[in-house]
């Protein structure tokens, strides 16, 4: 069993000093076998022990004083003000989840977070460092629009806005069927440059194209990351296409309480 803290990848964006952001990488948690070893999804089958563990350590490295907002991800468009939904709530340290794919806020110290083991992790933030977001986009969350309605709830400008794409699976190594390159090409023709057709009659899709395409369609202009592979670094990150079950990384991104904390 190897130690607890977790590995972090910190975003190379020129976002404001007071916004915190980082991805963990799999290796140096509690979890075992299939989820060797920082997992944090407690719906994949882990030891509950295990993930609490990995998350307090998460915590505890990055100087949070209170558990970043975990979601109930359901592959949907919907991205909650994590300010509106908490603000008159009793209920915001009992441990229950909203069903949301995003979040966004502007309060100090509430960090935002998305799980993913192949999915796409996009964060949010604004030129002045007023307001951050993250957003878990898949295939059908792309191909139904959750990044603009990130942006829409962003209630900045998209011209003010930036956007990191963190750690997901490459165009060489996703696979996809006809029905998915019809979500895209269907409503936006363009979309069509990001799907390459392989020896096997399907598709090689390309989700980093796919979300700039989509932040740049929003307005949104300034777009950083993009060179990670979950599938083929297997070292570093889970990868539910390449073993299924398995763990899932978290990408988190708040809002310090001045530039010179952390």
């Amino acid at each position: 069993m190897q130690g607890a803290e977790p590995i972090l990848i910190v975003p190379d964006w020129p976002a404001p000093v007071r916004v915190r952001a980082v991805s963990t990488e799999r290796r140096y948690g509690l979890s075992e076998s299939d989820f060797r070893s920082c997992n944090f999804g407690a719906h994949v089958g882990d030891a509950s022990r295990a993930v609490a563990t990995n998350r307090a350590a998460l915590a505890k490295t990055l100087g949070l004083i209170d558990q970043p907002y975990w979601l109930d991800q359901v592959h949907s468009t919907s991205v909650l003000d994590l300010d509106s939904y908490y603000r008159h709530r009793p209920d915001e340290t009992t441990g229950l989840l909203p069903a949301a794919d995003g979040a966004v806020s502007s309060r100090v110290g509430r960090a935002c977070v998305v799980m993913t083991a192949d999915c796409l992790p996009v964060l949010f933030c604004d030129n002045l460092g007023s307001r951050v977001g993250v957003v878990h986009a898949g295939w059908r969350g792309l191909a139904s629009g959750i990044l603009p309605m990130a942006i829409a709830r962003m209630g900045i400008d998209p011209s003010n806005l930036m956007a990191w794409l963190g750690p997901a699976i490459s165009q060489s190594a996703y696979e996809v069927g006809r029905e998915v390159r019809e979500a895209f090409v269907g409503f936006d023709p363009g979309a069509a440059v990001f799907f390459e057709a392989n020896k096997s009659g399907r598709w090689q899709a390309d989700l980093y194209g796919l979300a700039s395409r989509s932040l740049q369609s929003a307005g949104l202009h300034a777009i950083y990351g993009g060179n990670f592979c979950t599938y083929t670094e297997s070292e570093r990150f889970f990868s539910y296409r390449r073993k299924n079950p398995c763990g899932r990384m978290a990408t988190l991104i708040w809002l310090s309480s001045s530039e010179a904390d952390g």
